[in-house]
């Protein structure tokens, strides 16, 4: 990950946590004494930041050694060690719960996302994110959901046109929201248009949407708005997707299904950093 990105959003959260000083440490901990401590797994996940965990370390000490056992996307087993680290006590103690913090909330990400594509296996469709991600964290979540075995969705209003409900309002209706984007956008651009039945499919079509967010249709209706469509745009189904519809979902034949619940509802995994 690029450090130029990562370093900042660490440096906040040691900031934040450390503030003036751990006092706990500093009282307790002899200066100079070194340590070496072990991540360990608690539970069963899909690993994802373990080279944020090391990032946190380095950028209290450069002379942290870490090594991990286990890469991004792969399983981790309860009771697996996935990374030693060695090095100043104090150094050690201090980055623990950034860390941790960001580590089990990527595996979260990660392990969450493979459920979900575990569930569409088989079908053509791809599980994707959305922008509903924790102030801060996107780059992390977004990165996590790729580890996981999902695809992102884009990154920022900036990257983008996603042309919804409101848009629609505001501009005069679907065809008039496409037609100012088209030209005002770039050729390389994509325009992709939120639509809510058959009506607007048909509209989007014709002004020449690229793909279609088709937003809380019953699967009949996507069923429907996949046939009508064809191959003149990708579909994404998006809207009370969780793991008991999304298989029915994927099988209707959307091209992507957007699930915001992979980074606004996951589960941090537990993980401890136990010294040696």
């Amino acid at each position: 990950m690029n450090p130029f990105i990562l370093d900042p959003i660490l440096r906040r959260a040691l900031e934040e946590d450390i503030g003036t000083g751990d006092v706990t440490t500093m009282a307790t901990i002899e200066p100079g004494t070194q340590a070496g401590a072990e991540l360990v797994a608690k539970e069963d996940f899909v690993l994802a930041g373990i080279d944020v965990a090391r990032r946190v370390f380095q950028l209290l000490s450069a002379e942290t050694a870490f090594e991990k056992l286990i890469s991004d996307g792969q399983t981790a087993k309860r009771g697996d060690v996935i990374a030693w680290i060695k090095g100043d006590a104090a150094t050690l103690l201090q980055g623990e719960r950034v860390a941790l913090n960001l580590l089990q909330r990527m595996c979260g990400v990660a392990t969450l996302t493979s459920t979900f594509v575990q569930e569409i296996a088989g079908t053509r469709a791809v599980v994707v994110d959305t922008r509903k991600t924790t102030p801060g964290l996107r780059v992390l979540e977004k990165y996590a959901v790729r580890m996981g075995g999902g695809g992102n969705h884009r990154m920022a209003l900036y990257d983008a046109v996603l042309i919804k409900e409101n848009h629609v309002a505001a501009a005069g209706g679907i065809t008039a929201a496409v037609s100012r984007a088209r030209q005002r956008v770039p050729h390389t651009q994509k325009i992709e248009v939120e639509v809510r039945n058959q009506d607007e499919v048909a509209e989007a079509l014709a002004a020449g949407a690229d793909i279609l967010l088709l937003d809380n249709m019953s699967l009949t209706e996507l069923t429907a708005a996949v046939e009508l469509v064809g191959d003149q745009a990708i579909t994404e189904a998006s809207g009370g997707v969780n793991l008991e519809t999304v298989r029915e979902i994927a099988e209707t034949g959307v091209q992507l299904i957007s699930v915001g619940a992979l980074t606004h509802s996951c589960r941090a995994v537990d993980i401890s950093m136990l010294f040696t």
